[in-house]
């Protein structure tokens, strides 16, 4: 899927969406009662099968796309859990820092701040844009150097350091895998499944002779807005920072209102 379609706005994206889907299901049931249908010949048999066809279609391609939406939800429940765990570990750290000795506790405090103001500031557009950031990697060194460098002198001190050590592992551990979430996305494979399936879908309501035109597309137009609204959904769930649906930098900004800011 083009990556400018998750940045259109949901409120243009969905009428959108739906408009173009339902316009194609138009086209393509005029086409197949001018050019198509005429050509076959049905018996009430007929009709039977044709329908117990597409309820078995929808019924396999709706249990698909279910998945599918399901597996894009968890991977961005998932990514706002790992920002979640990232702020938090910085909290951590700046409230540990404090019991550092100076100048220890002013340098780690320092770097700190620049770092949640690099994510904010900086790493969380090119985020938004679908690009994993690399301008943090400095000052998470320096963060670094900074803590391995210290040597403690005192039991408390000892047991302080430890706890900090751990409370940054897991800042490390939770930005690592928010930038892997940062290009995650629905695999081209799957968006062509669902998007033949729903085409598919829609083929499968052309085959059947009925009488009147209008009731025949008022029900593929009903269809139509079904298949277009999962994958409305979809879309907009599928890349967690992008979009308007996108991940926001709030638990860091809290962070850095509530601890950090001079």
């Amino acid at each position: 899927m083009p990556g400018f379609i998750f940045d259109i706005p949901l409120l243009i994206a969905g009428p959108l969406l739906t408009v173009i889907i339902c316009a194609l299901a138009a086209a393509g049931l005029l086409f197949a009662r001018r050019r198509v249908l005429p050509r076959l010949r049905f018996t009430t048999d007929d009709a039977v099968f044709s329908s117990t066809m597409l309820l078995a279609i929808m019924v396999f391609y709706g249990l698909t796309v279910a998945l599918i939406a399901i597996s894009v939800w968890e991977k961005y429940s998932e990514a706002e859990s790992i920002v979640s765990q990232e702020a938090t570990a910085l909290a951590v750290l700046y409230r540990d820092a404090s019991g550092y000795p100076l100048p220890v506790r002013t340098r780690l405090q320092d770097e700190l701040r620049e770092y949640v103001e690099c994510v904010i500031r900086e790493a969380w557009p090119e985020q938004e844009d679908g690009h994993a950031p690399a301008g943090g990697v400095a000052r998470v060194n320096e963060l670094e150097r900074t803590l391995v460098g210290f040597e403690p002198a005192t039991e408390g001190q000892r047991i302080l350091h430890a706890e900090t050590l751990r409370a940054y592992d897991r800042m490390i551990e939770a930005r690592r895998m928010r930038l892997d979430a940062v290009e995650t996305g629905l695999p081209g494979l799957m968006w062509a499944v669902t998007l033949i399936g729903g085409a598919l879908g829609l083929i499968a309501s052309y085959l059947f002779h009925v009488e009147d035109q209008r009731l025949q597309l008022t029900f593929v137009m009903l269809l139509s807005m079904f298949i277009a609204i999962v994958i409305f959904v979809i879309l907009a769930f599928d890349r967690p920072f992008r979009g308007d649906m996108g991940i926001r930098s709030a638990p860091y900004e809290l962070v850095y209102n509530q601890l950090m800011k001079r």
